[in-house]
Parts: structure tokens; C-alpha cells; sequence
């Protein structure tokens, strides 16, 4: 008899505050996660063609009302790409009221349709899917950091270098802080002592001076105001839940615990809201950032989450001076490791690859081939599990066989067609040609004890074969449905066009 031993649980945030070390943890991983947060917050904001300082407070709300709203301990909200590109046409042509409005319709759409359950809708994303996910991620975290890389002084290059190798030996000396602060801290005192003119955080963008304020977007309340919103907001609602309740379903694993899916979804819309009304773009769960957090700094509770957000407005607004002579180059070092950490490598090994089977490995390279190319994960992800679903139905269509017998009884001649596997579109359309309407006798009886009928399809192919057989003068008896079968053969035949 086997037992299966329970997960370790999660610390709370009443037993980290009350452990040093648990909450020394907490505070350096917020800390090294809101460092990073600064220049993607700036680089999201110009992409929706926004001042910087609404990516900064937009991230600066959305960390700390997840905080406590969300349903996945430790997770990174801000703001961030994929709402960014959805949301920018919106700033184009209709300007800043409008686009904070699109954010508050999007958030309230995410609460609607989280109490809708479609958190539930997770159990439908197979794990091949997931390691595409993963694996586009990692490959566009590391290509974001190109641009960092062209057209730069020649001191950026063993910088980046230098920042790699002490994320990478420092933990073999000293555990108890984060490896990424300790590189950003050192690269950024040699630039500074050594007066070394290299990019920097404050060439990003300028950084705000003061605190965000309440904000109401100046929108005529009417169905024209909502025909212009209403598209974006529900492609930002969409996008927005399927990057956090992904990300959310990779920290569980990473973690080995489970989180509140529900719970998350309405959470991000709520953050959403709160984010607009302080005049924030929106965001979500921010995969990289959350694996610094999570996977780099192992953190694990809602204080990391808030202290990303706090001291993000702490730096940029009281130590912005000193936060923007960060250099890029320790930056984009931590987001490297980033990358190579979240790569699933396991999953490109050549063994794995021989073992896997090639529908698994072909829904994996398309999720991370329409990722990579669209710069969307919500796109990648949909595809994948578009090309999933096909190749799982056309694999259980060919598992339907038909098997013919002719049986002789004191009722004379009948042809026995036992039919196994399970009946839908996939494979019903191909039973009308198993049948061999001219040579059998006058009786025929269809046996579906093994079979399952799933749709209406298939009660069309069934009356397709009783029509076809009616019209040579013969009857057809269908027997052996089971109950859910038989009720759905019974509501739909003869009813079907």
C-alpha cells in the first residue's frame, strides 16, 4: 500500500513576520523585484504611448492591491506589454481619459468573468502547452534585453558578464542575500565610482517626483464612449487573466502548492479598477518579474508582493536621483538568468524529444513559435491549445473501429455492426463508410455497447445510415446505448437537418 506524503505548507504572512529569516527574505526579494520592475514600468508605458510615470504607478497599485486581493501568494502584478499593446491604439486615437476608462471597463469585465468561473477553464490547458509557455517566455525575456545590447559602449559587454557570474557564484558564499542585489548594487558602485559613462536607468525616462492622485477619466457616459471602449477592454480583460492564471498555475508548480485561481481573476480585475481610478494603464501578472521573486529570491508570501510595490514608489519618488544611475547592463544581467532559469531545458533534451510523442512536441513548438512571433503569450496559448485539441481529436477519431458479422437466427439473416470507440464529429463522419449498404441482408443491427455517443454529429451520421438502408427497403435496429447516449439520440433524431 502506498501513501502519498503531504505538501510542506506555505508560510503565512503571520509566520514570516514573526521568523528573521523568512521575512529578511520577503524585504530583499521585494526590493530586488521593484529594481527590475523600473525600467520594464517605463518601457511598457512607452509602448502604450504614455507618460512614464503612469507604467510606474500603474505598477506601484497593481503589486500592492494584489497584494491582498489576488489568490496566488508571492505573484509580481504591474503593469506590463501585453496590456500595453492592446490598450495603446486606444491612446492613439482617443487619448488618456480614454484609455483610463478602457482600463476600469476591463477590470470590472475580469471580475464579471471571474465569477463567471472561467478560472475553471485552466484544467483545459494540456502541459504541452504549458512548456511552450514557459519556453516562449524565457526566449522573449532574453530578447527584450537586445536592444540593451546593440549600439552600446564596449564597457556594457563585461558588465553583463560580471553581473552573470556573481548571480551565479555568490549563492555558493552567502544564501542570505539575493545574488541579483548584490550584482546590481556592485555594477552600479563601480559606474558610479568610476565614473564610467555606460546606460542607466534615468535614460530610460524620467522618473516621477510626486505621488499618484485620484483620477477620473473625463468620458461622455454613453453607448458611443462604450462602442469605442468596450473591444480593447475585453481584449485586455482576456489577455490580462490568461498571462495571471497562467503565471499563477507555474508558481504552484514551482512551489508545489496550490493557489486560488478564482479568487486571482477577480482579484486582477479589482486591481485593475483601483489602478485606473489613480490614473494607472492596467497590467497583470508579470512572469518575470514573479520568477525573480519567486524561483531566483524564494520568496513565497504576500509581503514580497507588497514591498515590490512599495518600494517601487519609494525609489522612483524619493530616491529617483539615485535609482536612475542604476546601469542597464546589471539589469539586463539579472533579466539573462531570468531567461535561462525559466527555459525548460529538460524539454529539449534529444531523449525527451525521442520519448515524447510528436503531437506532444508539435502543440509545444507552436506555442512557442506564434508566441515568439505575435509577442503575445495569450496568442501562443490559445493557438497551442487549438492545434492540441485537433490533434487529440484526430488521434481518437482513428482509435473508432467498426466490426461487421452476419448471424443467422429463426429470424433469418441480419448483419451485426459492433461499433467500439468513442462517437463524435471527428469520428462519426467517418461511420457512414463503414456499412455495407448493398450487400446486407434485410435486417441490420448497430451494437454501441462500446461506444459513447457525444453530439449531435453523431446522431446525424446514425440517421444518415437508418435513412440510407430505409431507402434499400431494409431496417435498422441500434442497440446497446447507455443512458447519457441513448437520452441524446433519443431528444435528436429525426430532428437534425
Amino acid at each position: 500500500m502506498s501513501t502519498t506524503l503531504p505538501h510542506e505548507p506555505e508560510p503565512t504572512v503571520r509566520a514570516a513576520l514573526r521568523s528573521p529569516r523568512l521575512l529578511r527574505t520577503e524585504v530583499l526579494a521585494g526590493l530586488v523585484v521593484a529594481l527590475a520592475l523600473i525600467p520594464e514600468a517605463i518601457s511598457f508605458s512607452i509602448i502604450a504611448g504614455v507618460d512614464p510615470r503612469v507604467g510606474l504607478f500603474a505598477s506601484f497599485t497593481m503589486a500592492v492591491a494584489i497584494s491582498f486581493l489576488g489568490g496566488r501568494p508571492a505573484m509580481i502584478s504591474a503593469a506590463t506589454g501585453a496590456v500595453a499593446l492592446v490598450i495603446a491604439p486606444v491612446m492613439r486615437d482617443q487619448g488618456y481619459d480614454y484609455l483610463i476608462a478602457t482600463v476600469l471597463l476591463g477590470g470590472l469585465i475580469q471580475v464579471a468573468l471571474a465569477l463567471a468561473g472561467v478560472a475553471r477553464l485552466m484544467r483545459f490547458i494540456p502541459r504541452s502547452v504549458m512548456v511552450g509557455f514557459v519556453n516562449a517566455l524565457a526566449i522573449l525575456i532574453f530578447e527584450a534585453q537586445v536592444d540593451h545590447l546593440v549600439d552600446v559602449p564596449w564597457a556594457v559587454y563585461p558588465m553583463i558578464a560580471v553581473g552573470i557570474a556573481v548571480i551565479v557564484g555568490f549563492p555558493r558564499v552567502n544564501k542570505v542575500v539575493p545574488a541579483p542585489l548584490v550584482a546590481i548594487v556592485a555594477l552600479t558602485a563601480f559606474t558610479v565610482v568610476g565614473a564610467v559613462n555606460v546606460p542607466d536607468v534615468g535614460d530610460q525616462g524620467d522618473l516621477p517626483d510626486s505621488l499618484p492622485t485620484w483620477f477620473l477619466p473625463d468620458v461622455p457616459l454613453t453607448l458611443d464612449t462604450l462602442q469605442v471602449i468596450a473591444p480593447y477592454a475585453l481584449a485586455m480583460a482576456v489577455v490580462g487573466l490568461l498571462e495571471s492564471l497562467l503565471t499563477a498555475k507555474l508558481v504552484d508548480d514551482i512551489t508545489d502548492t496550490h493557489s486560488d485561481k478564482t479568487r486571482e481573476a477577480w482579484g486582477q480585475g479589482a486591481a485593475n479598477v483601483v489602478t485606473g481610478f489613480f490614473g494607472g494603464m492596467g497590467g497583470c501578472a508579470m512572469i518575470g518579474q514573479t520568477m525573480i521573486n519567486v524561483k531566483v529570491s524564494g520568496a513565497r508570501t504576500r509581503i514580497s508582493t507588497f514591498l515590490a510595490g512599495t518600494f517601487l514608489l519609494v525609489l522612483v519618488v524619493g530616491f529617483g536621483d539615485v535609482v536612475a544611475l542604476i546601469p542597464m547592463a546589471a539589469l539586463v544581467a539579472v533579466m539573462v538568468m531570468v531567461s535561462v532559469g525559466t527555459f525548460d531545458w529538460h524539454s529539449i533534451r534529444p531523449a525527451t524529444l525521442r520519448r515524447m510523442p510528436r503531437s506532444e512536441t508539435s502543440v509545444m513548438v507552436a506555442t512557442v513559435v506564434v508566441t515568439v512571433a505575435t509577442h503575445n503569450l495569450a496568442i501562443g496559448v490559445v493557438v497551442g491549445v487549438l492545434v492540441a485539441m485537433t490533434l487529440f481529436a484526430r488521434r481518437v477519431a482513428h482509435l473508432t473501429e467498426t466490426h461487421r458479422e452476419l448471424v443467422e437466427d429463426e429470424d433469418g439473416a441480419s448483419a451485426v455492426y459492433r461499433v467500439t470507440g468513442e462517437l463524435f464529429f471527428a469520428s462519426s463522419n467517418d461511420l457512414y463508410t463503414q456499412f455495407a449498404y448493398a450487400d446486407d441482408p434485410e435486417r441490420i443491427v448497430i451494437d454501441l455497447s462500446a461506444s459513447h455517443v457525444w453530439d449531435a454529429s453523431t446522431v446525424a451520421a446514425l440517421d444518415a445510415i437508418t435513412t440510407k438502408y430505409a431507402r434499400k427497403g431494409k431496417v435498422v435496429e441500434i442497440v446497446g446505448l447507455n443512458e447519457s447516449s441513448a437520452q441524446r439520440h433519443w431528444k435528436l433524431t429525426g430532428e437534425l437537418p
